[in-house]
């Protein structure tokens, strides 16, 4: 039973990790960019939710309200600005101006809030959980962060298939000369796709906040790390995927910690490295032939 527990656990803890990837899976399919400031983006969110529930005293879930379109809007701000204007002078430039990104709100963070951890209040949902048998407890808040994660993925899919937008962003991601030929903007396209890839990098910050204490370095140290992980791992550019790496990853660290607890994180880049070697399109991924 008790390794029944583990890989509950570790499922559960797998919806987080495709929370995370989910934006950063959505901006390199349609757009090729891989955002170094992917988990600094999601402390950013948790420590400006922290200042939120400070000043107007809301409770964390209505703190979500606010925090969520505030990084909508500013997601198509930096793509139609800061993002654009790199596209254009090479992939390279991209991963420098992302990085650099990185780099800033870390250091702004460490300047402004200093390096003490924080944590959102969430009340009984942190701390409830329900038992299944005698070894197999489930905690309300990681099944929550799980449902939410499906939900948010089932969304973008329905968004991206059935939609006019979504088709719109599925073509851009195809062929972007062509729809620009047809009259569209595909500047526009991908400031709408950053605003969905922002949103959902907030939305998961904030959970992660409830989840677990952050501090200005754990968006480098942890959140893009495992979030590169379960893109790779589940396939790139690939949402249902990226569920699926994420599930792998947190199912493969929770069985390590089991093991041994240093064995946590080991366990999880082993996997990594595995997937790199034998399916370095991922597990949903096509095999490319000449």
């Amino acid at each position: 039973m008790i390794w029944v527990s583990t890989i509950m656990q570790g499922i559960l803890l797998g919806g987080l990790y495709a929370l995370f990837a989910c934006g950063l899976s959505l901006m390199f399919g349609v757009m090729k960019v891989v955002n170094l400031a992917h988990g600094d983006l999601a402390i950013l969110a948790g420590y400006i939710a922290v200042g939120v529930i400070a000043v107007t005293h809301l409770p964390t879930l209505w703190s979500f309200l606010l925090v969520v379109p505030i990084f909508a809007v500013v997601g198509y701000l930096v793509q139609r600005t800061l993002l654009q204007a790199s596209l254009e002078r090479g992939p390279l430039i991209t991963l420098l101006v992302t990085f650099g990104l990185s780099v800033v709100i870390e250091n702004a963070l460490l300047q402004f809030t200093s390096a003490n951890s924080h944590s959102l209040p969430g009340g009984s949902l942190v701390t409830a959980s329900f038992t299944l048998g005698p070894q197999l407890s489930i905690p309300y808040l990681s099944l929550v962060i799980f449902v939410v994660a499906v939900g948010v993925l089932l969304g973008l899919q329905y968004f991206l298939s059935s939609s006019k937008q979504g088709r719109l962003i599925r073509a851009v991601a195809d062929d972007r000369e062509a729809v620009q030929l047809s009259g569209a903007d595909y500047r526009h396209v991908f400031g709408i796709a950053a605003a969905i890839a922002f949103a959902t990098v907030a939305l998961a910050g904030l959970a992660f906040g409830m989840y677990s204490q952050f501090v200005p370095t754990t968006g480098t140290d942890q959140i893009l790390l495992y979030a590169f992980e379960a893109v790779v791992i589940g396939g790139l550019g690939s949402l249902w995927g990226t569920l699926a790496g994420g599930i792998i990853l947190g199912v493969v660290q929770q069985i390590g910690a089991q093991i041994n607890p240093s064995y946590q994180i080991l366990a999880g880049q082993l996997v990594f490295l595995a997937v790199l070697v034998i399916l370095p399109q991922g597990i949903t991924g096509q095999r490319r032939t000449a």
